[in-house]
C-alpha cells in the first residue's frame, strides 16, 4: 500500500518538499514559460483603485509585460478606461473574457452595461461577464441581476454569457445558472482556510460542484490564487513559497485536464487592502511596479 505522503502528492500535486527555493523559482519560470489559459487584469498603477480613470498608455505597458504568456485576459469593468482593455489586448492576440461591474450604484450600473454591450458590438469580446459577487456580496437581488443578463442576451446573442461568482452560488441560485451561456466561476482554497498541501484537491472539488450546478454548461475558472505576503486565514498561510506551489499546481492541472482558468492575478494592487486585509495587495504574479516576483 502506498505511503500516505504518496497519496497525498498523487491527490494535490507536485513534490515540492525537497527543492530549494532557486529550484521552486526555476520550476515557476518553466511553468508560467509555457503559457497559461487566462489571467485576470490588474490596470491600477500605484494609487490607483476602483473609480480612478486609466490611460490607453497605462493598459498598453501591462499588456505587454502580459502577452507572452495567456492566450486570454479577464477584465471586471467597462467604464473609466476600462472598456479600453479588450480593443488593446486583442490588438495583441489575446482573447477576451469581458467583465461589467455592477454593485448598489443603479446609474453606475447602467453604463457599465451600456459600455459592454458596446464593446461586445464592435467585436472586440469573446465572452461576456455580467456582474462579478453582486449575489455573495448581497448587493442587489436574483431579480435584478437577472434583468441585466437577460438584457446583455438579448443586445448579444451571438457572444456566450455569464455571470462571475463564488463556486457554490450556481448550486444556490439555479435561475441564474439556467440564464447563462457559461458558467463563470471563483475558486478560491486559500479563502476557505484551506491548507497548501491540500488545496488543489480541494479547487477541483470547487470546480466539480460548479460542473454539477452547471448542468452540461461549460465551467470556466474566473479566478483562483495564492497570495505570498500577509496573516494566515485559518490554514491558510501566505508565503513566497506557497504562492509558487500553488501557482505549479493549478497550471498544471488545469493544463493536464484541459481546465479553462483565469489566474488572479496579473500584478499586486496596494487599493485592496482596504476590502482584503494585508493579503489583499499580494495576489500578482508580478508586483506593483510590474517586476516579476517569482522567477528572479
Amino acid at each position: 500500500m502506498a505511503a500516505k505522503s504518496e497519496i497525498l502528492l498523487e491527490l494535490t500535486g507536485m513534490n515540492f518538499s525537497s527543492l530549494s527555493k532557486e529550484e521552486l523559482q526555476s520550476a515557476f519560470r518553466k511553468t508560467l514559460d509555457k503559457g497559461i489559459h487566462g489571467i485576470c487584469f490588474s490596470p491600477y498603477l500605484e494609487g490607483q483603485g476602483p473609480g480612478s480613470v486609466i490611460t490607453e498608455e497605462q493598459v498598453r505597458q501591462r499588456m505587454e509585460i502580459i502577452r507572452p504568456y495567456t492566450k486570454w485576459v479577464r477584465s471586471f469593468s467597462c467604464t473609466d478606461g476600462n472598456e479600453l482593455i479588450p480593443t488593446i489586448a486583442q490588438e495583441y492576440g489575446i482573447k477576451t473574457l469581458v467583465g461589467a461591474w455592477l454593485g448598489k450604484d443603479r446609474e453606475k450600473n447602467e453604463k457599465e452595461i451600456a459600455n459592454l454591450i458596446a464593446v461586445a458590438q464592435s467585436g472586440h469580446a469573446d465572452i461576456l461577464a455580467v456582474g462579478n459577487e453582486v449575489m455573495y456580496r448581497k448587493e442587489m437581488s436574483e431579480e435584478e441581476l437577472l434583468e441585466y443578463l437577460h438584457r446583455v442576451k438579448n443586445a448579444i446573442p451571438d457572444i456566450p454569457m455569464g455571470y462571475v461568482d463564488a463556486y457554490y452560488e450556481f448550486s444556490k441560485r439555479p435561475r441564474i445558472t439556467e440564464a447563462c451561456d457559461v458558467i463563470l466561476a471563483n475558486c478560491y482554497p486559500f479563502w476557505e482556510g484551506c491548507e497548501m498541501d491540500y488545496s488543489l484537491l480541494y479547487m477541483k472539488e470547487m470546480y466539480y460542484r460548479a460542473v454539477i450546478a452547471g448542468n452540461g454548461k461549460n465551467v470556466i475558472i474566473t479566478e483562483t490564487g495564492w497570495p505570498n505576503t500577509g496573516s494566515p486565514f485559518g490554514g491558510s498561510v501566505p508565503s513566497y513559497e506557497n504562492a509558487i506551489k500553488y501557482f505549479i499546481n493549478a497550471a498544471k492541472w488545469a493544463a493536464e485536464e484541459n481546465i479553462e482558468m483565469f489566474y488572479f492575478s496579473s500584478f499586486d494592487e496596494a487599493w485592496k487592502i482596504s476590502d482584503e486585509g494585508d493579503v489583499g495587495a499580494y495576489w500578482g504574479i508580478w508586483d506593483k511596479d510590474g517586476t516579476p516576483k517569482y522567477a528572479r
